[in-house]
């Protein structure tokens, strides 16, 4: 079943475009599948700071783990994708690996909307913790992140899950886990999908 999440895309094009008008625009939130792969890899190795994976862990996304995956469409267009899992040795847990949104979206609540599109799923019934990594120097996604454990009303946890150390001779950034919860299985309090 998909979702309708509405933006304002007069106020996307104010930023650029001071004159320009534009209607509402419709956000379709929905779970992937295999052929939206290729589109979801264009649109995560376009979003810095986000490693992009290779498109085979995109399409594997799509059809291992869609129920716990959110892709955002808008006029048939790839515009956001929130990909997670359930750790099999923690049950109340899931982990959100990557969440990335069209450059022209960034700001207007699209990651948030899909991650409580993500929590009201039935397939994450019994889930009271969500976890991610973020890195130090990732700020918005921070922000979202606690903007998303304000909404549920549960404490927030920082630690180290990853040093630099940790990547071998890659040069990347440590990764803060992130841990929110516990939270009531519910939906988030608030305006269910639709952010002003």
């Amino acid at each position: 079943m998909a979702v309708v999440y509405q933006t304002m895309t007069a106020e996307i094009h104010r930023a650029s475009r001071p004159s320009a008008r534009s209607p509402r625009g419709d956000v379709v939130l929905a779970a992937p599948s295999v052929a939206d792969g290729v589109a979801i890899r264009c649109l995560v190795d376009a979003s810095k700071p986000l490693d992009a994976n290779s498109t085979y862990a995109y399409l594997l996304l799509c059809r291992h783990f869609a129920d716990t995956c959110v892709h955002a469409k808008r006029d048939g267009r790839t515009v956001g994708f929130a990909s997670a899992y359930r750790p099999p040795l923690s049950r109340d847990v899931v982990f959100v690996w990557q969440v990335a949104v069209a450059q022209e979206l960034r700001g207007q609540g699209l990651g948030k909307a899909m991650l409580r599109e993500l929590l009201s799923r039935q397939s994450l019934r019994g889930c009271c913790y969500l976890e991610t990594t973020v890195a130090p120097s990732n700020e918005p996604s921070r922000r979202m992140f606690r903007s998303l454990a304000r909404e549920l009303d549960a404490p927030v946890e920082e630690g180290v899950l990853f040093e630099e150390a940790d990547f071998g001779g890659d040069r990347h950034e440590r990764e803060a886990l992130i841990r929110i919860g516990p939270f009531a299985a519910r939906q988030p309090k608030g305006e269910p999908l639709h952010e002003s």
